[in-house]
């Protein structure tokens, strides 16, 4: 592994993705989305800012959690692309996700009390459906797993 000085300003893609662990062809990825940003040299190579290690690892983060990428792009586009993202920022950015996460925990808290019995669909392919979804009554909410969806229980 290259190791990196203090004095290294400046990292190459390679460099990027062997100290964050994340492949080159997903860095380049995420620079076409806009979640981070490089310079170029005189022979057109990426060239980033050492405080782009943060970025990278905040966008896997919240990808780890199922943060949606447009969602993580909203959020950083908040900031000037040279700001270098502070604690108070991640404080801030996290407040943010908090009902979103919130939200999808329990939606899957949802999903694990309720997947051995029905997956709440209204597709009367198991007995307690008749039970639970009687006339399949959720269909007319709409498509999909209605019982496990915050907005319509």
């Amino acid at each position: 592994m290259t190791q990196l000085t203090w004095k290294t300003h400046e990292l190459t893609v390679g460099e990027l993705s062997q100290r964050s662990g994340v492949p080159a062809s997903a860095l380049r990825f995420y620079e076409r989305e806009g979640l981070i940003h490089s310079r170029r040299t005189s022979g057109n190579q990426r060239r980033y800012t050492r405080d782009t290690l943060r970025r990278v690892a905040f966008v896997r983060s919240s990808q780890r959690v199922g943060i949606p990428l447009g969602r993580i792009r909203e959020v950083l586009s908040l900031f000037p692309e040279d700001h270098v993202l502070t604690k108070e920022d991640w404080a801030r950015i996290s407040e943010c996700w908090r009902e979103d996460l919130t939200e999808r925990i329990e939606q899957l808290e949802n999903l694990r009390d309720s997947l051995t019995d029905c997956i709440g669909c209204g597709c009367l392919s198991i007995d307690k459906c008749a039970l639970a979804n009687p006339y399949d009554k959720l269909g007319e909410q709409g498509a999909g797993a209605r019982r496990l969806l915050k907005s319509c229980c």
